[in-house]
């Protein structure tokens, strides 16, 4: 639980991180490659897992698929920074409040899934958010759209591939460094860089975006195998409430009634959805009871029997 609570209360609280580095956001996703990299480095030496590392660049498919989610996620920091970096963190939490009802409708589009009546009626509510926002704002929340879209897409792509969080995100970091490179060399040339023109202060900051980055994600890692998913499924929320929190109470950006009714209607579906998804489990699990306890106990030599 404690796993869970630093990885979702870090999430939720990085844009006071991203908002103090005096650097634009292109340039920071850059660098969160590159120190990403040298920071999963030192890990994956410290756990001796190189074999691992070396052993994906043996399966073409395998490759293939983690340079595609590299290159998502990459996507999807960059938003995540802008968001933060232009004063629309806003935006950001709507993004994560949407993405568990978007990765139901990701299950139903790329694995055929079936929802069920109240998903369908969450995700209506979701909807109505999200159109109610661009019609009474007459602005499209764009962030928050693509935040939920790709990190679920991108959580596919993982899904798919059979490597863990740590080998794959650095083989994603590493296939993406030779564009990150490229990229400040020509930005150095044409705009200059903030990094080594700032101070040491700002490329301080800068060079601990790898922590930033890699540690949530280990925490993350190990909540993820010890806390049941129903109990993670609750506390992904903490990182949007603390987005959304950052943003009204510290950032003083507008949440206007209008802002209010929208997020409102995705609540709204956000409680169906997380009722919906408790009791199913609840119901499985008493089900299953049910069946134990139907069962006709073994006599001591049908056990033994088994046994042999």
């Amino acid at each position: 639980m404690w796993y869970g609570f630093a990885a979702y209360g870090a999430w939720g609280l990085v844009p006071l991180y991203f908002k103090s580095v005096d650097c634009p956001a292109h340039e920071i996703v850059a660098h969160r490659v590159l120190w990403s990299f040298v920071v999963l480095s030192v890990i994956i030496t410290f756990l001796g897992r190189w074999r691992e590392f070396i052993a994906v660049f043996k399966n073409r498919h395998v490759l293939m698929m983690l340079f595609a989610s590299g290159y998502l996620v990459a996507g999807n920091w960059y938003v995540y920074v802008y968001s933060a970096t232009s004063g629309q963190i806003t935006q950001a939490s709507l993004g994560y409040f949407l993405l568990p009802l978007v990765n139901s409708f990701v299950g139903v589009t790329f694995f055929k899934e079936r929802l069920r009546v109240p998903q369908m009626i969450a995700l209506a509510f979701a909807a109505g958010g999200v159109l109610y926002m661009a019609l009474s704002l007459g602005v499209f929340p764009w962030i928050g759209i693509t935040l939920a879209v790709t990190f679920s897409i991108y959580g596919v792509l993982r899904k798919l591939v059979p490597v863990d969080g740590v080998i794959g995100l650095t083989v994603e970091t590493l296939l993406l460094a030779p564009t990150a490179i490229v990229l400040l060399v020509v930005w150095e040339q044409k705009y200059g860089l903030a990094f080594g023109h700032h101070g040491i202060a700002t490329d301080l900051l800068i060079a601990c975006s790898g922590l930033v980055t890699t540690i949530p994600l280990i925490c993350f890692a190990q909540a993820i195998r010890r806390v049941p998913l129903v109990t993670i499924g609750f506390l992904q929320y903490i990182s949007p409430t603390l987005q959304l929190c950052v943003a009204i109470l510290v950032f003083k950006e507008v949440f206007s009634p209008d802002h209010q009714v929208s997020f409102g209607l995705i609540w709204v579906g956000l409680l169906i959805f997380v009722w919906d998804a408790v009791r199913t489990v609840w119901m499985k699990q008493r089900q299953a009871r049910t069946i134990i306890d139907s069962e006709p106990m073994m006599t001591e030599r049908e056990m033994k029997k088994a046994t042999v």
